[in-house]
Formats: C-alpha cells, sequence, structure tokens
C-alpha cells in the first residue's frame, strides 16, 4: 500500500512535485472568473473547464507570491522572502493534489483526462520554480536564523532540493532538465493511467469458485452460459488468490492481474527509466538511484544497497524455513508436488494456515463488516493519538459515497481545537484508481490553514445489501492507510506548508503508517470492533488467538517478498536503460528472493505502480518497517493506546513533521538509532509462538 508522495517541495525527475522557484507557465491573458472555495476543486464544479479554472487560479496565486520574493529591496529576510516563498508551495501543493485527486477518482473520463493535463500543468509550472536561479539567490541570501530551528531545517533543505534540482547549471542545461521533468511527468501519468484502465475479467463455471466465502458468489450472478465473470479490482482477485481450489482459475487469475497494462506499459517504462537516466547525468550523477537517494535517510545507492543486503541476512533462512514447513504440507496434501508456484502461494499458505493454526481466514471475515471496521479504526486512532472523530454530513465530496470527518484535539480535557478534516473514499468505481493510498489535499499552515487528506482505497461494501464483509489482511492495510492520514493531519500544525508529515524524506514516510499496523494485534483494541455483522457477538478470543498465530507465520517470506521488489526497483534505475531487460531481471530477482516458482507470463512490472512515485526507492517500505517494529516495541503491550508512551509518540514523531530530519526524529522517540534487531524478533514470533503440533493433513 502507498501513500501518494507529492510533496510540496522541490523533487527532482517525479511526477509529485509542487515546487519552488518562479512560475513559468502559459496562463490566459484573460484571469478566470474566481471560485468560491479555493482550497476544494471538486466545489469549483464537476466538469473539465471548471477544473481548469480552478487549478489555473492556484498557480496565478502562486505567481503573485513568487513576485514578492523576487522583488524584495534591501536585505531577504525570513518574513519577506521565505514566506511568500512558501506561500507559493502552498498553493502549487493544493493544485497538485487535488487535480491528482480528480484524475485518480473522477466520476468520467473527460473529467479524469482533465485532472491528468492539469498535474502536467503543475508539475511543469513546479519544474520551472526549481530551476530558477532568482529565486534560489533571494532565498540563499536570507540569514539562518539563530534561534528557530524548524525555520532553519525548512531553510537548509530547500536549498539542497534547489542545488539537487540544477538550479546552479547554465541556460541551455536548464532548458534541458526542464524538458525532461515534463517528460518524465508525461510518462508517469500515462504509466498510472493505463494501469487504471486495464481491467481485465476472467470466466468461471460454478465448480471452479468452489471454496471462495458465500457472499462473494452470491455478488456474482452467472451469465446466460452459466458462468461468472470475475475481474482483476481487488474485491475479485484477491479472494481468488486465497481460496479459490480451482488451480487452472487461481493462474489465469494470477496472470490476468500481473498483466494489466501490458504490453501498452513496457514502452511507457522504457521512456520513463530513459529519461530518469538522462536527467541524473544531466545533474552529475551516474544512476538516476544516485540521484533518487541522495537527499533521502539513506544516504546513497550504495548505502541503499548495503541496507538490503542486511536485511537480506536477517532474514533469508527464516523465509527458506517458513516455506519448507509450507511444502512439505503441501507435498501432503498433493503427492508429486516438487514446488509451489507463485500463482498458488496464496492458496497454499492459506491452507497452511488453516491446518496448523486451525484457523480459516474466511473464519474472521464475518467479525469484519466494512462499517464496524471503519468505526474500529477510528476509535483505535482517537485513543492512541487523543483526537477526536466528528462525521461532517452536509460537506460536499466528489462522490456521494465519500464520507467525511473533522478531527478535533482531545490532548487536553476541554481542548477541542480543531486539526483537520479527512476523507475517506473507500470502494471501487469504474475508472477510479484501483490501488489503496492515502494522499495529502490541503497542507496545515498554523493559524491560517487545516489540514486535509483522504484514503483512496478499494474495498469491498459500499452498496446496498453488501455487507463489506473483510479479510483481515484488508484490515491491516486499513490501518496502514489510515497511519499515513493521521501523520498529516497531526504533523501539518506548523508554521510552513512545506513542512507537513509528508513533507519528511520519502524514505521515512512509511514508517508511521507501518506501525500503526501492528496495533492490528493487540486483542483488546480489535475486540472492540470485531463484531458479527448478524448477531452482533464479539470475536472468541481463541478465534483471535489463533488468527495472531496464523497471521506471524511467512514474516520472513514476506520481508524477503519486499527485498525482491525492493531490488527490482532499484536494478531498474542503478544501470543504462539499454541493459535493462525487465523480464530477466524479474525471473533473476524471483529467483534470489522467493521461494516460489516464477510463472510463465507474469509481467508484474507494467502494473508496479510504485514505479511511478517511488522510482527507485522501493526499499522504503522495508527500511521502514525496520523502524516501524522497532517503535513498537516501545509500547506497553498491555496498555497500548493509553499508556504514555502513545501521547510521546505522537509529540516526537508526528507532530514535529518535516521540521527535523528523519533520523532526528527516530532518536527523539528511541533515544537512539534505529536497530534492526526489532525485526528479527518480529519475524521470529512465527516460532516462538506457535503450536507444537504438526500440520494436520
Amino acid at each position: 500500500m502507498e501513500f501518494m508522495p507529492r510533496r510540496n517541495q522541490i523533487v527532482r525527475g517525479v511526477l509529485w512535485i509542487a515546487g519552488a522557484g518562479a512560475l513559468m507557465v502559459a496562463l490566459s491573458s484573460a484571469a478566470p472568473a474566481q471560485t468560491t472555495d479555493p482550497l476544494h476543486a471538486w466545489n469549483a464544479g464537476s466538469d473539465p473547464a471548471s477544473l481548469d479554472a480552478w487549478v489555473h487560479q492556484r498557480l496565478a496565486a502562486a505567481q503573485a507570491d513568487i513576485d514578492k520574493v523576487t522583488s524584495v529591496q534591501g536585505a531577504h529576510t525570513v518574513e519577506n522572502t521565505l514566506l511568500p516563498f512558501d506561500d507559493a508551495q502552498n498553493e502549487l501543493a493544493i493544485a497538485g493534489n487535488e487535480a491528482y485527486l480528480m484524475f485518480a477518482v473522477g466520476d468520467a473520463a473527460d473529467l479524469r483526462n482533465k485532472g491528468q493535463e492539469m498535474v502536467a500543468a503543475v508539475s511543469t509550472a513546479s519544474t520551472d520554480l526549481s530551476l530558477n536561479q532568482k529565486v534560489y539567490q533571494a532565498l540563499a541570501a536570507v540569514p539562518l536564523p539563530a534561534n528557530d530551528a524548524a525555520t532553519k531545517h525548512y531553510l537548509e533543505r530547500t536549498l539542497l532540493e534547489y542545488r539537487l534540482s540544477g538550479v546552479d547549471k547554465d541556460d541551455a542545461t536548464r532548458a534541458k532538465i526542464r524538458q525532461l521533468q515534463d517528460r518524465i511527468t508525461q510518462t508517469t501519468l500515462v504509466f498510472g493511467r493505463n494501469i487504471a484502465d486495464d481491467v481485465r475479467k476472467v470466466t468461471a463455471t460454478k465448480e471452479q469458485l468452489d471454496g471462495l466465502p458465500a457472499d462473494y458468489i452470491a455478488r456474482h450472478k452467472p451469465g446466460a452460459d452459466g458462468t461468472y465473470t470475475l475481474t482483476t479490482d481487488s474485491p475479485d482477485s484477491t479472494p481468488v488468490m486465497s481460496f479459490a481450489k480451482d488451480a487452472d482459475l487461481r493462474k489465469r487469475m494470477f496472470l490476468a492481474y500481473t498483466e494489466r497494462a501490458y504490453p501498452k506499459n513496457v514502452a511507457v517504462l522504457k521512456d520513463i527509466l530513459e529519461a530518469r537516466q538522462e536527467l541524473a547525468t544531466t545533474l552529475g550523477y551516474a544512476t538516476y538511484a544516485d540521484l533518487a537517494t541522495a537527499d533521502q535517510m539513506i544516504g546513497s545507492a550504495s548505502n541503499l544497497k548495503a541496507f538490503l543486503n542486511q536485511v537480506d541476512d536477517a532474514s533469508r533462512d527464516i523465509g527458506k524455513r517458513e516455506y519448507g514447513l509450507l511444502l512439505e504440507y503441501a507435498q501432503k496434501q498433493q503427492p508429486g508436488l516438487t514446488s509451489i508456484s507463485d500463482a498458488d502461494a496464496g492458496y497454499w499458505s492459506e491452507q497452511y494456515r488453516r491446518a496448523k493454526y486451525d484457523f480459516d481466514a474466511q473464519s474472521v471475515r464475518p467479525y469484519f463488516p466494512y462499517d464496524e471496521v471503519q468505526a474500529g479504526i477510528l476509535k483505535t486512532a482517537a485513543r492512541l493519538f487523543h483526537v477526536e472523530f466528528r462525521p461532517v454530513t452536509d460537506a460536499k465530496t466528489w462522490d456521494a459515497s465519500v464520507a467525511v470527518f473533522d478531527v478535533f484535539d482531545a490532548a487536553k480535557p476541554g481542548a477541542g481545537k480543531k486539526l483537520g478534516r479527512i476523507y475517506l473514499d473507500m470502494h471501487p468505481r469504474e475508472g477510479k484508481d484501483k490501488w489503496f493510498s492515502s494522499a495529502p489535499l490541503v497542507p496545515g499552515i498554523r493559524g491560517r490553514q487545516l489540514p486535509e487528506g483522504a484514503l483512496i482505497c478499494n474495498f469491498s461494501g459500499g452498496t446496498a445489501g453488501d455487507p463489506g464483509l473483510m479479510e483481515y489482511s484488508e484490515v491491516v492495510t486499513f490501518f496502514h492507510e489510515f497511519g499515513h492520514l493521521m501523520h498529516h493531519v497531526l504533523g501539518g500544525q506548523g508554521r510552513w506548508s512545506g513542512q507537513g508529515g509528508f513533507n519528511v524524506e520519502g524514505d521515512f514516510v512509511e514508517a508511521p503508517s507501518q506501525m500503526l499496523e501492528e496495533m492490528f494485534r493487540d486483542k483488546t483494541i480489535i475486540s472492540s470492533f470485531a463484531k458479527d455483522y448478524k448477531t452482533g457477538a464479539t470475536i472468541p478470543a481463541d478465534l483471535f488467538e489463533r488468527m495472531n498465530r496464523a497471521d506471524a507465520y511467512g514474516r520472513g517470506r514476506w520481508v524477503q517478498r519486499q527485498l525482491l521488489y525492493s531490488n527490482y526497483a532499484l536494478q531498474l534505475h542503478d544501470r543504462a536503460p539499454a541493459d535493462v531487460d525487465f523480464d530477466a531481471l524479474l525471473q533473476e530477482d524471483t529467483k534470489r528472493f522467493s521461494p516460489f516458482t516464477f510463472v510463465d507470463g507474469d509481467r508484474m512490472y507494467t502494473s508496479f505502480t510504485h514505479l511511478a512515485g517511488y522510482a527507485s526507492n522501493y526499499y522504503t517500505y522495508v527500511l521502514d518497517k525496520v523502524i516501524a517494529v522497532d517503535f513498537f516495541a516501545q509500547f506497553d503491550k498491555g496498555n497500548l493506546l493509553d499508556g504514555p508512551t502513545a501521547m510521546h509518540y505522537r509529540r516526537s514523531v508526528l507532530e514535529p513533521g518535516a521540521t527535523k530530519p528523519a533520523a532526528v526524529l527516530v532518536k527523539d522517540f528511541l533515544g537512539r538509532p534505529q536497530s534492526i534487531d526489532a525485526l528479527k524478533s518480529w519475524m521470529m514470533v512465527e516460532f516462538e509462538t506457535s503450536p507444537k503440533t504438526e500440520a494436520k493433513k
């Protein structure tokens, strides 16, 4: 799962820019009519023309702020230079975030097309800003404040990003960088759009649906020929891979899912890699991976490779041990079986959990109806983060299904300060982005503007008569994405728009979300909302314990799978694009990191959405898992929500946003740098707590 990393600071060679510098976009000679809501694109109207006008108003406002920066007479100060610069960033962040929102969730193709066009326009403006020498020189002339550490860090970080963007290059080089950035933006948009638009279908007979949940089958009506049509959308595809007994159906669904946007995105991805590599060499870096890691916690591509090898050493033997147990079990069920394929991995893992831990993932689904899960996660977050969520029933949204809540501070009795607003867009729709993500919409500025963010997910439910029974892995995903949202709201209370929670180094941004995942394993938390959708009965204690033991199985393999994706993303960006063979690298990395047999026809790279936003830096999930489980280990397991650690975590990790380097945030909470020891313990839980009995046949 991912957040949409549109950091409103200068970012090199990626789509998610809402930048810095002076605007150089072609605005119409006549200013568009002013809309009544400068913060919300969807309130300007639901048609492409209204979105176009709204975005251009934000661009014009940003230009006015930048003009203030470049027209300063005399000494440059924080007030006359950094403040209007941050205001320009704020306008561009809002424009880029909400143009992307319309691209991802717009209710008509022409609106999504306009969203794509407007994201490109904002990105072009941001690229020009990042190359504007006058603005850079003005910011560089601002004395670093001695008594304001957050502002000092903001200014230093901004100047670093400017230098990494090539602001000090000559005119011809900067023009080339501008062209490359525009090319990267356009192609990454096309890459994502091709994935969203390519919903594939798989047919199955009634017999082939054997093993799937009854409510799943009931949602699908047979055609005139008696066959059922399933799609590659997550509510359809995930249960097939976990529960369908028919191996042929699993394989066909696996290939349909991994071949989304194939072959269209092959050429698109090649174009992205070529442009990124040319950008890197133009900026003086050997590879794009070197450029993309230069301002991250990891520091460099060489440090990244060393880190991935360290995690590999820590997880490889555990992953092999897990697979050995799984294969031994599968061979007892299917004599003659010599290996398990990627297409069958989910199914056999589910069967093993049922046998070894007496746990059937379907058995907990009745306790996780969507509405109850949403209410439970809000309740959990309210206690953990000392906030209150109040539903907003009259808020205008981009779709009637979107739920809206205002967030209030409950840290002090009677305080009740409003902190921000969240939007939950949680179920599939035609044309909507098919992934699970958290997206910033409005940055926060203390005393001037409250942060707003959204979840864009595709869980079951949302239609009359469908309770939306969720798998426990989907509940974990909900926790994860909500962690991003809380980081945005709580981290968006500072002075500067450009220092919100989503503005931390990109390879720290997944740590708070992965930390919140761990809360799912607490009995008190889950029992507070896991109620049978028919009877209201709380999930039985023994079922919860079996679920937890089963969930702990496969953590070593999960880490190894993340290493597969991390290495693959890195390898696409650490060499000349001409030397990249998508299929050969995928098979090579699968052989190295996965015990499962590669399935011929697997083209997952054409729908690997993280290649657009994270590029070479997918390793973020691995690094942040190390940090997240280290964070969680500091909590009192007997009092997760109400103990003092929760507020310490809010104050030291979430609320600072990007006012400090991420490494400092980690040390402020832990009292030391992160350690891989917690990850090792996390992976070993299965073997320390699992039953001693043999897996049942």
